[in-house]
């Protein structure tokens, strides 16, 4: 893992275990208080990334995820990348929907990370893997 934050470098974690999934949450905290996001944007940034790096490591058995700052000319925000080699999702428009779990949970997890991001975009492939992209902006 790469350590601090050097704005405009992506820094990789790896997702292999619990412990990384509470890494990737330190990173990507860090990562927002770095580009000035509100305590509110922190928050919600940091329960989509921990949302997110979790599925990585339970559905798609482990992968990385990528932090990066980004700008786009008037503001600055947070970019993650989550990437895994998994079994990709079959169903994706069921699994982005509200209340649809495969893993007895309340089913909020794609769709609940959805709303508290920006910009959510999500490629899958059945054996190949999915990859999943976040950036929320400042205000």
């Amino acid at each position: 893992m790469t350590t601090g934050v050097d704005l405009g470098v992506p820094a990789t974690q790896a997702i292999r275990s619990d412990e990384d999934v509470v890494r990737v949450r330190q990173l990507v905290r860090t990562t927002a208080v770095a580009v000035k996001l509100s305590l509110v944007d922190q928050t919600k940034l940091v329960t989509a990334a921990s949302e997110l790096a979790r599925n990585t490591l339970i559905y798609g058995g482990g992968g990385a995820a990528e932090v990066t700052t980004v700008e786009d000319g008037r503001r600055r925000g947070v970019r993650i990348v989550f990437a895994d080699e998994g079994p990709g999702i079959p169903d994706l428009d069921a699994a982005l929907t509200d209340g649809f779990t495969t893993g007895g949970g309340l089913g909020l997890g794609l769709s609940g990370a959805r709303r508290l991001v920006d910009d959510f975009d999500i490629w899958t492939a059945v054996g190949e893997g999915t990859r999943i992209t976040v950036t929320k902006w400042s205000r």
